[in-house]
């Protein structure tokens, strides 16, 4: 079973604490119940009894102390593979559970990033206090464009500094007991980073951002004092460091989606499946059975990619960074996923995903959020695309990464060097997963990559069309589609994924490459022969019955009454 149940919690770990850790979580949320979960986020509770359960369990203590700094507790080690199901957890229950762990996730970034050994050994020991950090970016005006920065230092006669400014949209801004901060020097432009402390009596708490459970701040600095013991990094290291907590970051997004996408299917599809409409059960209706078989196909899609991602994550070096692609493609492309899902079980159950006693309707809302944060959908494209050329055109021998499951500290994500170079990137040939498989719709699609290839030495955009983001867009979703399909083969290889579930998923992702690529025949710009292209990428998937009605007997509506959150 690939979808997480809490109630069934059998994803293999190296050690038990790992597992214990999950297990504790689990029944903490389950202690509480939906009634209390539900009435907890109508009223805007700020949740300090998870804040108070995790310093108890040491969970975050644990799970985002590197190696080296846990003192006595042997089991710290900043392990993705394990953080993954905990963001699966966290978000399955709600989203702002998972909001105080990310954006601490962020907030100790720039932290273990830099050379100041002193403020990692205090980082530590607030970890073990039980503390949340905070990750001082964004600001009002210029959300996170870090080339316009206004929060300023300027060096004092005694050696220190005063910084000046306002942050936005920070969240834990009002508790983080370490608070790293993205800033320049006033005289100089030299970017900074450095912490700053909510108690201190010129961090001003301007306010919440926001209206729900969460706490994201907007505060300024009036003349904070800082000293050499607060900066944690200078010039081109603060903006590697800036980029770099990011890739680790944004990756959780694709997570938090799965959580709350899988939580919300198990209640529709018990919904669905008990009630009678018109001397039937709703998951009779023909329709009901198409729109809940492709919710699951494309949720076992994004879990399969993310995880993928996870192999290449803590398998990278500085010889081999192809993680800049699949990072971004999790942030962009399972949040977005995500949605679909979403959409897919609301149009079953209908007005039901309003009702307040129900946690679809946190999730409706809440799946919303995640496309938006740590760099839109747009942003994210833009990155994806500067691979293409060298992902169609210039693949390089790599040994095969393995499944990533190993109780390993993940060094490199603390070290990942200069943010640059993008374009230099290689990666393995991509049609190495997609010849491993002989199914009919992975046929199809492969069909479809073959010419959308051929188009883009044929018809290769021209530099208005290179310049045109719109296009540009469109044209990095068909790209995204090919990453997106080649490491979902490559991990339903490792997980042994029913060859009738990996078709199935199969012909959606033919049908969602259609959609580009109509939408690419209808740019304003596209030239008579890329239209002629454009018209050669759409096929229909391969239709088989009987593969279909064993996906939903063996694999979807076998799911009905495996979980329901306690009351």
């Amino acid at each position: 079973m690939i979808l997480l149940n809490p109630k069934q919690l059998d994803r293999t770990y190296p050690d038990e604490r790992s597992r214990a850790i999950m297990r504790a979580t689990v029944e903490f949320f389950e202690a509480k119940g939906k009634r209390q979960l539900k009435a907890d986020d109508r009223d805007r509770v700020w949740y300090a009894d998870f804040l108070e359960f995790q310093q108890r369990e040491q969970a975050f203590a644990t799970l985002l102390t590197p190696a080296g700094y846990g003192g006595d507790n042997a089991d710290c080690r900043w392990d993705t593979w394990r953080n993954c199901e905990f963001n699966e957890i966290l978000a399955f229950y709600g989203l702002h559970y998972w909001y105080t762990w990310q954006v601490s996730i962020l907030g100790l970034g720039p932290i273990w990033m830099s050379q100041n050994e002193a403020a990692k050994q205090r980082a530590a020991q607030l970890l073990r206090d039980g503390a949340v950090f905070a990750f001082g970016l964004s600001e009002r005006a210029h959300g996170a464009d870090i080339y316009s920065t206004e929060m300023t230092l300027t060096p004092q006669s005694d050696g220190t500094y005063r910084a000046n400014g306002e942050k936005y949209y920070i969240g834990n801004g009002n508790v983080a007991e370490m608070v790293s901060t993205f800033g320049k020097m006033a005289e100089t432009g030299d970017y900074m980073f450095f912490v700053a402390n909510f108690h201190h009596q010129n961090y001003e708490l301007v306010g919440n951002v926001v209206n729900s459970q969460s706490y994201v701040a907007d505060f300024v600095l009036r003349d904070y004092p800082i000293t050499e013991a607060d900066i944690l990094a200078r010039g081109s290291a603060a903006w590697d460091t800036a980029l770099n907590t990011v890739n680790v970051g944004k990756y959780n997004l694709g997570w938090a989606s799965i959580g709350i996408c899988t939580h919300a299917f198990y209640e529709a599809l018990n919904h669905a499946a008990n009630r009678r409409l018109y001397g039937m059960y709703v998951t009779d209706f023909p329709h009901v059975k198409q729109m809940f078989t492709e919710a699951y196909a494309r949720l076992v899609a994004m879990k399969l990619f993310a995880l993928r991602a996870a192999d290449y994550m803590r398998s990278a070096s500085p010889d081999d960074r192809r993680y800049l692609l699949y990072n971004p493609t999790v942030k962009m492309k399972v949040t977005t996923q995500g949605e679909e899902v979403i959409n897919l079980l609301w149009d079953v159950i209908a007005a039901k995903g309003f009702e307040r006693d129900t946690y679809f309707e946190m999730a409706a809302r809440d799946i919303r959020a995640l496309p938006k944060l740590e760099g839109t959908v747009h942003v994210n494209i833009a990155l994806i695309v500067k691979f293409m050329p060298n992902y169609f055109f210039n693949p390089a021998d790599y040994a095969p990464v393995p499944q990533r499951s190993d109780a390993a500290n993940d060094d490199f994500l603390f070290d990942q060097g200069p943010a640059r170079g993008l374009g230099q990137i290689r990666f393995h040939d991509y049609r190495l997963a997609y010849d491993d498989w002989d199914l009919p719709n992975v046929n199809v699609f492969q069909e479809q990559v073959a010419v959308f290839q051929e188009s883009l030495m044929a018809a290769t955009p021209d530099e208005a069309q290179q310049r045109d983001t719109d296009f540009l867009l469109a044209l990095g979703e068909l790209f995204t589609l090919v990453v997106y399909g080649q490491l979902v083969l490559e991990n339903a290889r490792i997980y042994q994924v029913d060859e009738a579930l990996v078709d199935q998923i199969f012909d959606f992702m033919v049908r969602d490459f259609n959609k580009f690529a109509l939408q690419l025949y209808g740019k304003p710009s596209s030239t008579p022969v890329q239209m002629d292209y454009y018209q050669r990428l759409i096929h229909k998937p391969a239709v088989d019955e009987a593969r279909y009605q064993h996906v939903w007997n063996e694999h979807v509506y076998a799911l009905k009454g495996a979980y329901e959150m306690s009351e």
